[in-house]
């Protein structure tokens, strides 16, 4: 028997016959001569092969690689499975050159489409420089045009919500007109026998403001339909002066009976006509101060830097309902009032579905106001709202007096303990915010009458079961009506009013359900279901 011998520092290794180290057993076989010697011719060859692709590879001197990378980069990992291929760092540098930088030049043509995109890719085999350059190009394009087109859908939805259709503008005409000529649409509300149940705190009493018509019959109607106990229910309307009459003529030719309506313009109230009215100064000042800062809505649009969301926020300030006085009119509601206890104030835009008469069975415990919070609930885009969502924070006199993270709350349906508020500071605390905000220029928040609600009431608010007012449907189209149904009353808050074209259609027979097509005003003015 032949033996290999190694030295012990491996310095050295010797066998009896070079024969015998040929004959060296690889599992149960032995290797021939003519198998070792095509073996050898194989790794010869495949030597001389990566020789020649390394040589290739750096030959114009760009890349350097070893030759075991180098055939790595040639053969792919799919074959050697070291590592995957790298992005190249010009791709980076491209991406992340300034803006100006990159944008197209002056008679190039940027593909429209990736489809495009890719197919003049696989046509010119560009570098990775080039394949970077246009592709930047293309993605800016694209995001040029879509903030183009958000910018211009804002804009639209903001003409289309601020303005009034021309079929709302006819039936308050056509009703002025029968206010003047027909007897029986000035008719006393209520009538002489129901006026003491106007003050009756055995009653149920709700307030209304509002300046449109069809949105308030369907209130009214929703209301009472509902009502375990119509007779029960006073309906408290304040509208402005030039409404009344359309307002008048509405209720006395569509009376709610059982229930008892009385409808009010802001002037027939002893209270708004003596001295100083603070909530008429406040918009007054405000009209002012926005006009000076914030310029037409062409001027908004035409901003090149803001995000789309934020000229979206700055239309929305534009909107008349954040300085109207029908917004404005509840934190007066103890000075209004000043018989009654307890009151359901209902927004113009909300739909009762429901029995209200249980709301009156709530211990407010003291407290003044009883909302539904919004920063809770399985709707994540309107149920998410805290007071960080309303008031400037980065202003040291918000920060210092409330917490970002509080939970805010809606207003659209609300009980008011008017007894606990005639004990409170709250409408001097409205009126002092309101003055400071102005004086800052609207740097304490910027839209509408809630952040200074969310201020004066901020201790005095009862949260309530969110059954009782549930929001958003004309923020957003995913509310499902079968969600919206089972709430006791729903809120179209947001620019998606059920009266307009841009409404939510799936969500809208929700609204018209209670509109009488038939009607004879209602025809003339050609308003339709959808």
């Amino acid at each position: 028997m032949h033996h290999l011998h190694i030295s012990p520092k491996l310095q050295q290794i010797t066998a009896k016959s070079f024969r015998e180290l040929l004959k060296v057993k690889s599992g149960s076989r032995r290797w021939s001569y003519g198998a070792m010697f095509y073996s050898l011719l194989f790794f010869m060859f495949l030597i001389r092969f990566m020789f020649v692709l390394t040589a290739v590879e750096t030959s114009d001197g760009e890349t350097k690689c070893t030759m075991i990378g180098c055939l790595e980069q040639k053969l792919g990992p799919r074959f050697l499975a070291r590592r995957e291929m790298a992005v190249p760092d010009v791709i980076y540098h491209v991406l992340e050159e300034p803006l100006n930088q990159s944008l197209p030049q002056p008679g190039h043509e940027v593909p429209q489409t990736l489809e495009d995109f890719v197919a003049e890719l696989k046509n010119r085999r560009p570098d990775a420089k080039t394949f970077a350059t246009e592709l930047r190009e293309m993605v800016t394009l694209l995001e040029q045009r879509t903030r183009t087109a958000k910018i211009q859908e804002y804009l639209y939805r903001h003409v289309a919500s601020s303005s009034i259709p021309k079929q709302l503008h006819c039936l308050i005409l056509r009703l002025a007109n029968e206010y003047t000529i027909n007897a029986n649409a000035r008719n006393q509300l209520p009538s002489a026998e129901l006026v003491p149940a106007l003050v009756n705190k055995s009653f149920f009493h709700f307030i209304l403001a509002s300046d449109n018509v069809l949105a308030a019959s369907v209130v009214a109607s929703s209301l009472v339909q509902n009502s375990l106990h119509p007779e029960k229910v006073v309906l408290h309307v304040i509208t402005d002066g030039k409404t009344y009459s359309s307002m008048q003529a509405w209720f006395s030719l569509h009376p709610i009976a059982p229930a008892i309506i009385e409808v009010k313009a802001l002037h027939h109230f002893d209270w708004f006509t003596k001295g100083k009215v603070p909530v008429l100064e406040a918009m007054e000042k405000d009209q002012k101060v926005r006009s000076r800062y914030r310029g037409g809505s062409s001027h908004i649009v035409a901003n090149n830097t803001e995000k789309p969301h934020i000229i979206a926020a700055k239309l929305q300030a534009l909107s008349p309902k954040y300085n109207s006085l029908m917004n404005h009119i509840r934190i007066h509601l103890p000075e209004l009032f000043p018989s009654l206890n307890k009151v359901v104030f209902l927004d113009d835009d909300i739909v009762v579905q429901t029995d209200l008469s249980p709301l009156w069975d709530i211990q407010m415990n003291g407290k003044v106001n009883g909302a539904v919070e919004t920063c809770r609930g399985q709707d994540k885009f309107v149920m998410s709202k805290k007071l960080k969502s309303y008031l400037n924070f980065s202003h040291p006199l918000i920060s210092k007096n409330f917490d970002p993270n509080e939970c805010a709350w809606a207003y659209g349906m609300n009980i008011f303990d008017l007894e606990a508020w005639r004990r409170s500071n709250i409408s001097q605390t409205y009126y002092h915010w309101i003055d400071k905000n102005l004086r800052s220029d609207l740097s304490l928040w910027q839209l509408g009458t809630l952040p200074p609600g969310l201020i004066a009431f901020h201790g005095h608010v009862h949260i309530i079961d969110p059954f009782w007012h549930m929001l958003g449907l004309g923020y957003q189209d995913n509310t499902t009506v079968s969600s919206a149904a089972a709430a006791g009353v729903i809120h179209f808050n947001g620019r998606a009013k059920p009266w307009l074209d841009i409404a939510f259609h799936h969500l809208k027979p929700l609204w018209t359900k209670y509109v009488d097509f038939s009607d004879r005003f209602i025809q003339s003015c050609h308003i339709k279901s959808s």
